[in-house]
C-alpha cells in the first residue's frame, strides 16, 4: 500500500497574477515541485492537495496546475463558497475536473458559513449527487461539525485536523486535546471519517518522537477504527511547528502501531475515502 498524506498545501510566491488573500507566517513559496521533493525525501508516495484557503480562498487554479503536472502524485480538494447562489453548479463542475476527489467547507470563518446557511444545503446535495466527500474544517467549532454530520446523513464527511484546534506557531496550547471527548463521541456517526492531520503540532514534548500524542491518538483509533482514520501532515500550514519529516517519521517509526494499522492509517483509509491512489 502506498503512503498517502491526506492533507498538504502547496503554493507559489505571492504575485499580482495570483495574489494571496492573506500573508501568513509561511515560507515565501512551497511549490508543487518542492512539495514532491519533500515527499520523495521521506518516502511519501502521494497526497491529497487541499487548495490553500488562507491564500487563495475559493480559487483552486494553482492546485489544478500542479496536479496536471504531477497527476500521479496529487488528487485535489477545493474549498467551495456556500454563500454563492451558484455553489451547486460549482460542485458539479468540480466533479469533472481531472484529479478532483472532494470539496471543502470552512465552518470556522464566520456565521455566513454556518450549517444553517441555505447555500450549505445546496452544496451538500451537490456533493452527495456527485459522490464527493466533504472535507470540513471545524476545529474550535466541533459542535458545528456534529450538526453538519447529523443534518446531512447521506453526505460523506471528512473531519479536518482531528477536529481539534492546532497552533500555527509555538507554543502548544495548555490543554492541546481539549475537544477530545467530543471527537470521540462523533465517531458513532457512520457518515464521517477523520483526518489525523497535524497531530504532531499538539505535542508538548516535540521532536523527534512526539511521544505524548500517542495516548490520545490511541483513544481516537479505538473509537473510530483504523479504516476511518486518515493520517496527514497538514504541511505547509504547520511548518513553524514541525518540519515535513517531523510529520511523517513518528508514524513510520512508532511501535504504537502494528504493521497493518500503519498501512491503513498512512494510505489505506485515505485511498478508500477518496477512491484514489498514486501510481
Amino acid at each position: 500500500m502506498p503512503i498517502i498524506d491526506s492533507q498538504i498545501h502547496a503554493y507559489e510566491a505571492n504575485t499580482s497574477a495570483r495574489p494571496w488573500n492573506t500573508i501568513p507566517n509561511w515560507p515565501p513559496h512551497v511549490t508543487g515541485d518542492e512539495m514532491v521533493q519533500a515527499m520523495d525525501t521521506v518516502g511519501v508516495d502521494g497526497a491529497i492537495f487541499v487548495s490553500a484557503f488562507s491564500l487563495y480562498r475559493f480559487d483552486a487554479s494553482y492546485a489544478v496546475e500542479v496536479q496536471k503536472k504531477h497527476p500521479n502524485k496529487f488528487a485535489l480538494v477545493k474549498p467551495v463558497d456556500t454563500t454563492n447562489p451558484n455553489v451547486g453548479e460549482t460542485v458539479d463542475e468540480w466533479k469533472k475536473q481531472p484529479g478532483a476527489v472532494g470539496i471543502r467547507v470552512m465552518l470556522t470563518h464566520g456565521p455566513e458559513f454556518s450549517p444553517d446557511n441555505p447555500g450549505m444545503s445546496t452544496a451538500m446535495r451537490a456533493a452527495e449527487k456527485n459522490d464527493l466527500p466533504v472535507n470540513m474544517l471545524c476545529w474550535g467549532e466541533i459542535d458545528k461539525g456534529v450538526a453538519m454530520v447529523d443534518r446531512y446523513p447521506n453526505t460523506r464527511f471528512v473531519i479536518d485536523h482531528i477536529g481539534i484546534l492546532q497552533p500555527r506557531t509555538p507554543p502548544v496550547p495548555d490543554v492541546p486535546w481539549a475537544d477530545l471527548e467530543k471527537v470521540i463521541a462523533l465517531a458513532s456517526r457512520k457518515n464521517v471519517v477523520i483526518k489525523i492531520s497535524g497531530a504532531c503540532t499538539l505535542s508538548k514534548e516535540g521532536a523527534p518522537n512526539f511521544s505524548d500524542i500517542w495516548d490520545p491518538l490511541a483513544r481516537i483509533f479505538d473509537a473510530w477504527g483504523m479504516d476511518r482514520c486518515l493520517w496527514g501532515t497538514d504541511w505547509t500550514r504547520a511548518h513553524a511547528v514541525v518540519s515535513y519529516e517531523d510529520g511523517v517519521k513518528p508514524f513510520v517509526e512508532t511501535d504504537r502501531l502494528s504493521a497493518s494499522d500503519r498501512e491503513m492509517l498512512m494510505g489505506g483509509a485515505t485511498s478508500k475515502t477518496y477512491g484514489w491512489a498514486p501510481s
